[in-house]
């Protein structure tokens, strides 16, 4: 199945990421909202590989902080 944009509804896009919350507290206190994240997928106006893409740009290996 595609998860391209161009591919799903928008209410098709919502259950998926409603498939990735997790239904018990696992991300209590944890800064990433999923549904703020992906709201331009949502909405359709970013794909998911780029949204991921800008998320993971602010991370670092450890390598590359010695």
């Amino acid at each position: 199945m595609s998860y391209l944009i161009k591919d799903t509804t928008k209410q098709e896009r919502i259950e998926l990421i409603r498939s990735w919350v997790p239904e018990d507290e696992v991300m209590d206190g944890c800064d990433i909202d999923l549904w703020e994240m992906y709201r331009d997928y949502i909405d359709g106006k970013r794909e998911i590989a780029e949204i991921n893409a800008a998320f993971n740009q602010g991370f670092y290996e450890e390598s590359d902080l010695r």
